[in-house]
């Protein structure tokens, strides 16, 4: 008998991370000797705590606010009941774009993606009884942000809190609005110019205030990869910084109440390994690049929110399980906070419910999954390891490139980081279509779907806060108005530092509309240009 001849095998099919790196089948220990690191210690890839949640857990800050401020009390406080240990406070697009409820460009959006925010009032309502100087609070707006900072420091002082007393961040990333969020008002000068005076402001002031979140996240959820999130992110961080060397301030006066913002996708390794790298960039470029000296300057203190573009309508259920394997890679990977959506947050705000449900994600992590019992749990797998190597070879590779463009505000202008990401975002798309990226319940394994409850901002809400600023308006002392906000435009002519200003118009229950009104007529408004 003649022996068959054994088939040839086919090639085995290339497998990629979400970044597009190769996966091989197996990993080996690396040829390439490294020193060895330790959690606490510089360049801090391990951690910035030597014990990192052995003896404290993460900030766990729930997303929150809707409708009006009452409303947003009751859910902080509902949360905190359930065992939240932050605050982290969500603002209508009226609010985030400087338009009072009851401007026309306000209509329809009133408290329907956030809470309507219109003055000192609608704040001290948000936070009633709810103590500043002992709570840590932090606020998702951006181009308003020097607004909604002075009112929470002015409803802190009505609450016998000092400033110095008050903890809490402000996202106050506008780079990233540009980019990715769109939710910008002012030119990209004058928007670094209030960015930098509530950095110096703070400094001074509010020292436990992080006055800026640099954010990753949203460029990230419009579709780039791990390595160009922190690319982009660390670029700006670049930018914002030399904004405040440019005022006369010293690094190691500023850079410790620096912080960022991550998203954390369920493409698990990669996650883990993009936290990581993150740290060890950051901690030598403010070491080698800005000569900080200390040690809290260098350290990346991030807080990461689990992907809400990962989320699906279709068998919302399933997003219950997503966010946990995202919880998982954001702890694994050191975050300070973190934030995990809700189950239903594809098809609106979450319900109470859902967000007991994304709490308690993150209450089972920290104390029953053991990971929380060592450092750095995930540190030494060999394929952790290589794509750490990977992602910053190619984070070192953009940020050279961006510097060679002239910097951040250069590569935004000529449209670098829009195409980088729309490029990306357009693959991931094409991966799902075509089912060559599945995505359980939208591409396979689909079903009939049963609508779930879901929360209804009631229309009435607008109505109600249109009411309410007509009745401040017709209260207040307009002459101690008028001087407030001629004060502040006069100032915004100069290069004084605008936040005493700011806070003095705040207390003469000046409105956000009126504050960032004033701040149009000096810096005018942005208008993008079109990269194609």
């Amino acid at each position: 008998m003649v022996a068959k001849k054994s088939k040839s095998k086919e090639p085995e099919k290339k497998i990629f991370t979400d970044s597009n790196f190769e996966v091989k089948r197996i990993y080996q220990k690396s040829s390439k000797k490294k020193s060895v690191e330790d959690s606490g210690k510089y360049p801090y890839t391990r951690g910035i705590h030597p014990g990192m949640y052995r003896s404290r857990f993460w900030t766990m800050r729930q997303y929150s606010g809707f409708g009006d401020a009452k409303l947003t009390n009751e859910r902080f406080k509902f949360m905190l009941d359930k065992g939240q240990t932050g605050l982290s406070m969500a603002f209508d697009l009226p609010t985030q774009i400087g338009y009072d409820s009851d401007s026309p460009q306000a209509e329809g959006e009133v408290g329907k993606v956030g809470v309507s925010i219109t003055s000192i009032k609608d704040m001290m309502t948000a936070f009633d009884g709810i103590p500043l100087g002992k709570v840590s609070s932090s606020m998702t707006i951006n181009s308003s942000a020097s607004t909604l900072l002075a009112y929470y420091i002015a409803v802190g002082e009505s609450q016998g809190f000092k400033s110095h007393e008050l903890r809490g961040t402000t996202q106050n990333d506008i780079l990233k609005e540009y980019i990715a969020r769109n939710t910008y008002i002012y030119p990209p000068e004058p928007s670094m110019r209030l960015i930098g005076d509530m950095i110096e402001y703070c400094a001074e002031k509010v020292p436990s205030w992080y006055p800026v979140s640099i954010s990753g996240y949203h460029m990230r959820e419009a579709g780039c990869t791990a390595t160009q999130e922190v690319a982009f992110t660390l670029a700006n961080a670049i930018a914002y910084i030399q904004t405040c060397l440019d005022k006369g301030l010293k690094i190691d006066e500023f850079a410790p109440r620096l912080s960022f913002f991550f998203c954390c996708t369920i493409e698990f390794f990669e996650e883990v390994a993009k936290f990581r790298v993150a740290r060890k960039v950051y901690a030598k470029i403010l070491k080698d690049m800005f000569h900080a000296k200390n040690p809290r300057s260098i350290q990346l203190k991030f807080h990461t929110q689990t992907s809400g573009e990962s989320l699906t309508a279709q068998q919302p259920d399933n997003n219950i399980i997503r966010v946990a394997i995202q919880t998982m890679a954001a702890v694994m990977g050191g975050t300070q906070s973190l934030h995990t959506n809700s189950r239903d947050e594809a098809l609106a705000l979450p319900t109470q419910e859902s967000a007991k449900i994304a709490l308690r994600t993150q209450q089972i992590v920290a104390n029953e999954s053991g990971i929380t019992k060592t450092a750095d749990p995930m540190g030494g797998s060999h394929y952790l390891e290589e794509l750490c190597d990977q992602i910053e070879a190619d984070v070192w590779k953009y940020l050279k490139k961006i510097q060679k463009m002239g910097g951040s505000v250069k590569a935004i202008e000529q449209g670098f980081f829009q195409s980088e990401i729309r490029q990306n975002a357009y693959r991931l798309k094409k991966e799902a279509d075509s089912g060559e990226r599945i995505i359980v319940g939208v591409n396979k394994y689909e079903e009939d779907e049963v609508q779930p409850d879901l929360l209804r901002v009631d229309g009435r809400i607008e109505i109600q806060q249109n009411k309410a600023i007509k009745k401040l308006r017709s209260s207040r002392n307009g002459k101690k108005l008028e001087n407030a906000l001629s004060a502040m435009k006069s100032a915004a002519d100069t290069e004084e530092n605008l936040m005493p200003y700011i806070i003095t118009a705040a207390k003469a229950f000046a409105t956000t509309g009126e504050i960032s009104n004033t701040f149009r007529e000096v810096f005018g408004e942005y208008r993008p240009k079109e990269v194609f």
